[in-house]
């Protein structure tokens, strides 16, 4: 049988990594991972570095891709502080320039092109804009704002015309997993909050004060989603939410999260990570040094920006309860995507992750 061959751009990300990992222990599969950090994690992977917004690079490194037959683009930009560059033109070009880089080289030599994942998420329906009617539905018309996802999916459509290969647009909720540096991954963010309380001789305080519902996706549940649609007949040319397929209100997970790392829970004590965590690097520092970690002693290395992402997913500021933003994944469950995962579970198991791997203080 002859292998299908992936390339995951945007490696070292939440959604790359777990997609690379996943992808690789497949028999059927080879993956090809690529970002311009190389991630640790993925020994025994083919792992390239390659910065999506050198054309000439990619035109290089893409152009010699022959036997590539399917992607799963993960990668992004961020600008720094995270929240306020989603709005802004420059970053909506930069987004569709690295796409543009990598798929047309990769498009003209790969002649067995059968798929491409691309990633979205729910700020396809305006919730960085304005609420939405719950729970939010992939047959909707497109919300009325700019976006990189409508660059790159128009893009994509616009290449596809007279080929061969589909695409599958996904739109997780907020993921968690395995990832360092990364934008938009709570988990490291959380673990340097509570590995500073707990070095303290403090509970894990509550940095918030609203008790806002939301939804969640585990990355490696995602990774299986992009496998799904990749080989899905009824996926081609689809869009789908995807979730744990559970809701949760922080306040009622954070005993299990607190649990997870060895901690009582504490009081609501608010808290802006963005502001406050930042000029505590030293104290993390030493905190690595003590428990010999394998994670950096720069928050910048092993956070990204990830602080600002925490303060969004708490609403911190917030004086009254914002309205929730579910997103319904019955589409998913009639097409046949039936994975799901209790979001508590997930939280236990990201922790411990990071524990076992040294990357946060032991229980």
């Amino acid at each position: 049988m002859t292998k299908k061959k992936v390339l995951v751009a945007g490696a070292s990300g939440l959604v790359g990594f777990a997609a690379v990992k996943h992808f690789s222990q497949l028999p059927e599969w080879e993956a090809v991972g690529v970002s311009r950090r190389i991630p640790p994690g993925l020994e025994g992977t083919t792992l390239l570095s390659v910065d999506l917004m050198d054309a000439a690079q990619c035109a290089n490194v893409f152009g010699q891709m022959h036997d590539i037959t399917h992607v799963v683009y993960a990668a992004l930009y961020e600008k720094p502080g995270l929240v306020q560059g989603w709005q802004e033109r420059d970053q909506m070009e930069t987004n569709l320039a690295m796409l543009r880089n990598l798929f047309e080289p990769l498009s003209a030599v790969a002649k067995n092109l059968q798929h491409v994942t691309l990633l979205q998420g729910t700020k396809a329906y305006g919730a960085h804009i304005e609420p939405f009617p719950v729970p939010a539905r992939e047959r909707w018309p497109r919300h009325p704002h700019e976006n990189f996802y409508w660059l790159q999916e128009d893009y994509l459509r616009a290449q596809q015309q007279g080929k061969a290969w589909a695409w599958t647009i996904m739109r997780p909720q907020v993921i968690f997993g395995e990832s360092l540096g990364s934008n938009m991954n709570a988990i490291p963010a959380l673990g340097v909050y509570a590995a500073l309380l707990k070095e303290a001789g403090q509970p894990l305080h509550f940095p918030s004060t609203v008790p806002w519902l939301t939804e969640a996706v585990d990355a490696d549940l995602l990774a299986r989603a992009c496998a799904w649609a990749a080989t899905t007949p009824m996926c081609r040319n689809e869009a789908y939410n995807i979730t744990n397929g559970d809701v949760f209100v922080w306040q009622n997970v954070w005993p299990t999260i607190a649990d997870a790392l060895g901690m009582q829970v504490g009081s609501v004590v608010p808290c802006r990570l963005a502001q406050e965590m930042p000029p505590r690097e030293a104290e993390w520092a030493a905190i690595v040094k003590k428990y010999n970690l394998r994670a950096p002693a720069s928050l910048k290395e092993y956070v990204g920006q990830s602080f600002y992402f925490a303060d969004l997913l708490f609403v911190h500021g917030a004086q009254t309860l914002p309205p929730s933003m579910l997103v319904s994944t019955i589409k998913a469950r009639q097409h046949g995507f039936h994975d799901c995962m209790d979001t508590e579970d997930m939280f236990r198991k990201w922790f411990k992750r990071f524990q076992e791997l040294r990357l946060l203080p032991p229980v």
